[in-house]
């Protein structure tokens, strides 16, 4: 009985991922079971890794395997432009695209009054200290065309005026969309076409 509630639990477990549902879920865990060689301990042994050595980035958010991702190590993306996203799966979305060869900054969210989010409990500080320790010219907001991201674009402006350029992504971004549920093509057009606050 042990064995069926193992599986069980492993169903829960993946229902509760985004997208994937109770039926999906099983769906899910009953392919990786036939497939368990292949599949299946191949997947646990690289969420072992990930769960072992996954780390925020100390200076932009993004999740690496050491104190600073790939791109923060990188010296050729030290080019003086920082793309600021809400969170990590718009920076991915913006690093899919190929089209930003600055480095980022992860919000971890956006402002929200109801909520209670205030500036001090995103990365709006450490953004702020960036721009001035990295010689930063320009700072891209590519944040969601939604009230809060407008607000916390607003905000960010507010706070960097005068010590460097601002821009945001102009067309293709509509409004009460977000970055990470865009294609390519539209995040390169909006990245092109960003303009000034």
């Amino acid at each position: 009985m042990s064995g069926r509630q193992d599986i069980e639990d492993l169903i829960d477990l993946m229902a509760r991922l985004p997208g994937l549902g109770p039926r999906s879920a099983r769906r899910a865990v009953l392919h990786l079971i036939q497939k368990r060689g292949r599949l299946m301990q191949p997947l646990a042994h690289s969420m072992q890794m990930v769960a072992d050595n996954a780390r925020e980035c100390v200076r932009c958010g993004n999740i690496g395997t050491g104190d600073l991702c790939d791109i923060c190590a990188d010296e050729r993306r030290a080019n003086g432009e920082i793309c600021v996203v809400e969170d990590v799966s718009d920076l991915w979305a913006m690093e899919r695209a190929g089209v930003f060869k600055g480095r980022y900054h992860v919000l971890g969210g956006t402002l929200s009054a109801l909520d209670g989010i205030g500036p001090e409990d995103l990365r709006i500080p450490a953004l702020v200290t960036r721009v001035g320790d990295e010689q930063v010219r320009e700072v891209i907001l590519a944040l969601g065309a939604t009230v809060d991201g407008q607000t916390t674009a607003h905000y960010i402006a507010d706070e960097l005026s005068g010590r460097c350029t601002v821009s945001s992504l102009a067309q293709g971004v509509p409004v009460g969309g977000e970055l990470d549920y865009l294609d390519d093509g539209t995040i390169t057009a909006a990245l092109t076409a960003r303009k000034s606050l």
